[in-house]
């Protein structure tokens, strides 16, 4: 067999698709199927730049005469440039099939980076702009409140003019008229009123002459709107509150006690306000008349731990516990640390004095201090009436001239001459409640009555409840308060009442202590007569009433109760 070997072909280097190449192919093939195909040779690998070499599969024919000139050719091709063609811009852009008009990178990087991207972005606008006004950065403060609204708004503007004539004329307007125009406001009401209303609006509603339950719960409701709305509250509203919970009933007792001092919580732990010295007096007071004297002195210790100054209050209240305490060596001692103090002695301090000495036993002492008052202020031919109003101003002018004072002790002297000290309406308040209530003294009740005629002290509702307390106490058949003597006092009230006396009016306690006397020596028929009297001039609520019909009930089924001793008969009041 004779074999006809082919020499082999180097490999040819690639060239540009779109040119001429070299026809490279057999005269005959083995198979149209695996014939070449756009110059590319059937076994050339795909993954390499250079074809592989070209093989005959006839092994016996012979190659053509110029198969071999035209490789020789193709080891050394033609040089052919490149030919770009350059495409449009809309080419390139068309193929992709369409955009989104108003979509761009930085829009899309940004709406990416939008924590609520997804369709959850939030709307654009309200454009807010910050304002720089007082009355806007402040809002929540206490004197940053928009100023504006009450010119606008005819309820505010209402309460605003109501607030300003109580101030300058509290006669005018009273409370109920006040608290009626707060309610007119919508809710949340304290945002509808400017600051300076507000906070007069608390101070009216503060400033009343006997804090009783009625005007502690309307001062608590207007606290609780204020701080319900968002606004704080100063150190002066949170301490008449504390003075409210405390004073609101007759006698304080540890429920009383319990509330204050909650408010005081609240008022550094949750509003962040500290104590002041007015605080410490209040829960000082409250604590020694509810008879927990050891917490009483753990106020004065947190006290004088936090460097608060002493003023008139404080040892007011001092000697006020040592009297609680029947300590008249400590009355004594804290009255003298006063005046050494520098502070200015009173009618108030004195009165102190006489209670403290009367709980201590000792009647001459406090008789004493009544006798030095008798004596003092006889350059004044008439004595001012002393009311609410003036007794509260006097105690501000007495407080200056104390801290004056202590910068200038020359002008102590002149300051202290200038201080009243004769007696007052609490003053023989004291002396018939012990003379009259406790001891049954007649004689010496009858002397304090003269007395205060004689220093011009108007008849005042707590002088007939003291008589009506100590005819119910001691009279009786063969008793030196006899039933005439009632008699006389009776229709004296009765008197005073129907002429409009200031500070006279029927409660609950002075009704009860009108029947309880009458029923000493009075008949069934006589006492229902002094029922229907007292029942025509009274102005009870209905659940006052209803209580005082209930009394009268007791009392008539009982009968005569003067071999029991009423509530009020068991200390002094």
């Amino acid at each position: 067999m004779v074999y006809i070997l082919l020499p082999r072909t180097r490999p040819t280097r690639p060239q540009w698709p779109h040119g001429s190449l070299p026809t490279i192919s057999p005269r005959r093939t083995f198979c149209a199927a695996v014939a070449q195909v756009a110059g590319r040779s059937s076994s050339s690998n795909y993954f390499t730049s250079y074809p592989a070499s070209v093989r005959s599969w006839n092994h016996a024919a012979a190659p053509p005469a110029d198969s071999t000139e035209t490789i020789r050719k193709a080891r050394n091709p033609p040089h052919f440039e490149p030919r770009i063609e350059v495409q449009q811009k809309d080419e390139i852009l068309a193929i992709v099939d369409y955009y989104d008009e108003d979509t761009s990178v930085e829009g899309t990087l940004k709406f990416y980076r939008d924590p609520y991207y997804r369709k959850y972005a939030t709307s654009d606008g309200p454009n807010v702009k910050v304002s720089d006004r007082p009355e806007d950065l402040e809002l929540q403060t206490i004197n940053g409140d928009r100023t504006f609204v009450e010119d606008d708004f005819g309820p505010a503007r209402e309460l605003q003019i109501a607030l300003d004539t109580r101030r300058r004329y509290p006669w005018e307007v009273s409370l109920d008229a006040i608290w009626d125009l707060y309610h007119a406001l919508p809710e949340p009401r304290p945002a509808h009123i400017s600051a300076t209303t507000r906070h007069s609006l608390m101070a009216a509603l503060g400033s009343v002459e006997r804090k009783d339950q009625k005007s502690m719960l309307r001062y608590f409701a207007v606290m609780n709107d204020i701080k319900n709305s968002g606004f704080s509250l100063t150190s002066f509203q949170w301490n008449t509150a504390m003075s409210f919970a405390t004073s609101y009933v007759a006698r304080t007792t540890e429920v009383e006690v319990e509330a204050a001092l909650k408010l005081w919580h609240q008022m550094e732990k949750e509003a962040k306000i500290k104590a002041t010295e007015v605080t410490f007096n209040i829960l000082f007071d409250a604590a020694s008349k509810a008879g927990r004297f050891s917490l009483a002195e753990m106020i004065y210790e947190e006290m004088t731990h936090r460097g608060f100054a002493y003023n008139r209050y404080h040892y007011t209240s001092l000697i006020h516990f040592f009297g609680l305490k029947q300590d008249s060596s400590g009355v004594r001692a804290g009255y003298r640390e006063m005046v050494e103090a520098g502070e200015i002695i009173d009618t108030v301090v004195t009165n102190c004095l006489i209670a403290g000495f009367i709980r201590c036993g000792e009647e001459s002492s406090a008789e004493h201090v009544y006798e030095k008052m008798k004596a003092s202020n006889k350059e004044l031919l008439i004595l001012p009436h002393r009311d609410y109003t003036l007794a509260k101003a006097i105690n501000k002018v007495l407080l200056m001239f104390a801290r004056i004072g202590k910068n200038y002790p020359s002008m102590q002297p002149a300051f202290q001459k200038s201080a009243l000290l004769s007696p007052d309406l609490q003053t023989y308040r004291i002396l018939l409640n012990h003379y009259g209530l406790k001891l049954g003294n007649l004689s010496k009740v009858a002397q304090f009555l003269d007395e205060m005629k004689a220093f011009q002290i108007p008849i005042h509702g707590v002088v007939f409840l003291a008589l009506f307390q100590a005819f119910s106490v001691h009279g009786g058949p063969g008793s030196d308060w006899s039933a005439q003597r009632l008699g006389s006092v009776w229709h004296a009230f009765l008197d005073a009442l129907d002429s409009g006396a200031d500070g006279l009016y029927i409660s609950t306690w002075v009704g009860m202590a009108v029947l309880d006397a009458h029923s000493r020596f009075s008949s069934r028929d006589e006492l229902l007569s002094v029922y229907d009297c007292l029942q025509s001039r009274w102005e009870l609520d209905e659940k006052n009433s209803q209580y005082m019909l209930h009394y009268l009930h007791q009392l008539l089924e009982t009968g005569r109760i003067y071999d029991k001793r009423p509530r009020w008969a068991s200390g002094l009041l």
